[in-house]
Order: structure tokens, then sequence, then C-alpha cells
């Protein structure tokens, strides 16, 4: 069906990816992303398998081209995969692409399931390939497990994109060595700023890494040649000259990308936040769940348009609270 009113916000930005969470439950319990004793959802408040598919097509319906599947862990979800396999029959009817962020610990599982339903890339989540760092940063032994994952998914077909959060005094000193290993496995990387949502063990602000140090780190000793690529998110790309590989930079706090945002993030739960950053929400369940879903949802998806701020205003600081109080886990990756 084609849509005749897209999705455009108050600033004239039209909105055409959706990053969809699937569950807020992890297996992993990164220090920077949520506390050991992370309280889950009760799974009756979780959206049904059947809604996140009405609500993915009432989204295309409105123009929106790219799904990028979330969590949490969108792989610890047991019905996923038929998510994935409806999602990808509109793939070439309305939506150009179906992707997945995902930490890697089950994709050895899933990944030719997700290849044939027509996802053609994948991101997961991967910080160092130190395995006692990744036991305390995530506080699970699980590389080994990553690591077979990200080989099972490029056997399966899929494009791998290392997303790496850089922490300062952490994996600081390891990421030259991530990024020549994600190079040489034919994979893009990008580095994250840790992002100040939700209440964790310590303060973010000891390992906040302002990524422009990075780089001008990077730059020592590497060429990295400014690239004008855009894949729909943040990152803005560089190619590293030694290695021939791409390499992201997200910078959510040293360098505001909002100006072009296209993108809207709908929970677990069903809340729409129209900004990462910001506190404006709908709630999609409750216009799913009404006596008119069809006209309650469109008016529901009108009404985030005008709310959708023009940027955040995320800023990190010793002793400040979290810019947002929900985890990055509740609001998708």
């Amino acid at each position: 069906m084609s849509c005749s009113t897209p999705l455009v916000d108050a600033f004239d930005r039209r909105i055409s990816y959706l990053r969809l969470s699937v569950t807020d439950r992890c297996d992993l319990r990164c220090t920077y992303c949520m506390p050991e004793k992370m309280k889950f959802l009760p799974r009756k408040d979780v959206l049904s398998l059947e809604e996140l598919h009405k609500l993915s097509l009432a989204f295309i319906d409105r123009g929106i081209t790219k799904i990028r599947l979330t969590g949490g862990e969108p792989l610890v979800r047991r019905d996923m995969i038929e998510l994935v396999h409806a999602l990808g029959r509109k793939l070439g009817d309305g939506l150009d692409e179906l992707t997945l962020t995902t930490n890697g610990t089950r994709l050895a599982e899933f990944a030719d399931a997700i290849a044939d339903a027509g996802v053609r890339r994948v991101n997961v989540s991967l910080d160092t390939l130190d395995a006692n760092l990744f036991q305390t940063l995530s506080r699970r032994d699980r590389l080994a497990d990553v690591l077979q994952g990200i080989s099972a998914a490029q056997a399966a077909g899929l494009h791998v994109k290392i997303n790496t959060v850089a922490l300062k005094g952490i994996n600081e000193a390891g990421i030259p060595r991530l990024v020549e290993w994600a190079h040489g496995q034919g994979h893009d990387m990008t580095l994250i700023e840790v992002m100040p949502l939700g209440e964790v063990d310590g303060q973010r602000v000891e390992h906040y890494l302002p990524l422009p140090a990075v780089r001008d780190r990077l730059e020592q000793d590497w060429t990295l040649d400014d690239l004008p690529d855009d894949t729909g998110g943040p990152a803005r790309y560089v190619r590293v000259q030694e290695t021939g590989g791409r390499l992201g930079f997200i910078t959510p706090l040293t360098n505001n990308f909002c100006a072009s945002c296209n993108r809207i993030r709908v929970t677990a739960t069903g809340e729409l936040f129209a900004c990462l950053g910001g506190a404006e929400k709908v709630d999609l369940r409750a216009a799913l769940r009404s006596d008119d879903p069809d006209a309650q949802l469109a008016a529901a998806l009108d009404t985030a348009m005008r709310i959708k701020p023009e940027r955040h205003h995320f800023r990190i600081a010793d002793g400040e609270a979290p810019a947002q109080p929900r985890h990055m886990s509740m609001t998708g990756g």
C-alpha cells in the first residue's frame, strides 16, 4: 500500500528509519549500560509478536523504509525469528532494508535464519578482544560465543559491522588492535561515545572518552581519509589507508548529529521516543489495543512528528544524573 502521508517532523525532516526494540532483556550486563541486578519488564507489558508486526506495517505505510530490530538483546526473545521472516516479506514492497543489532552471543544459532529472511547486514556490539576484559565489562564469560557468532554471520553471507563503545582507561588502549582485527576480517567498525542513559553502578564520566581525541591518537600511526558514506544512522566514516577498512565515529556528546536525524525509536512496550536523548514520547501500545487501532495509531504517529525535538542535549559530568532515567536496553540501540 502506498503512503499518502509520510512522516515529516516539525523541522521538515523526513523520518524513514525505525529502531524497534523487541525486548528489554539481555544475557549480558555491560557495566556502562545497566546495573548487575537489572530489573526487566514483566512479559505482559511487552508487545506481542502480532503487535510488533502490525506496528511495523503501519510505519512502512507511513514511509519508513528501514527497520533495525534491537533490544536489549533481540535474539533472547524466542519468537524473534518469526518477526524477522514476517518483516522480510516486506522487503521490496515498501521496506528497503531490514537489519539487526545484537551482542552476538546467540548469533551462531540464528545467523542462517536471519540471512534466509532477507537481512543483509548486522551490527554486533564488541568492546574488546581480551577475554578477561570482556568478562569484566559484560559481567559474563561469553567472548568465545560472540566471536563464533560473528564468524557464523559472515559464513551466512551477512555483512558485519562491529560497534565498540570507547571507554577511557578500560578498552582505550585496545582500540587500534580491535580496528585491525575487524578490518582484517572484512568488517566495518564504528566507535561510539558512552551515552548518559539510565543509572549504572558507578559514574560514567570516569570512563567518558571523547572520540576526537581517539581519532587524533589513531592519526599518529594511520592515515584516515574522510568519506561521504551515509548508512542512514549518525556515524561519520573514514577509510583507514593502512588497513583498507572503514571506521565510523558516533559522537553524541562532542559533535551533535541531530540536524539530519531521520530516526525514531519504539520500545518493547510500544512507547515511541521521538529522540534518543529526550523524554518526548507517545503510547503506541494503547493505540494498538484500542477499539479503533488504525485511527488511533495514525493519530499517535502524527503526534510523534509534532513533538520530535530539534536536537538532544546530552551532557556528562561528575555527579550529574543521566540525561534520561531509562536505560539504553529499554529504548533500543
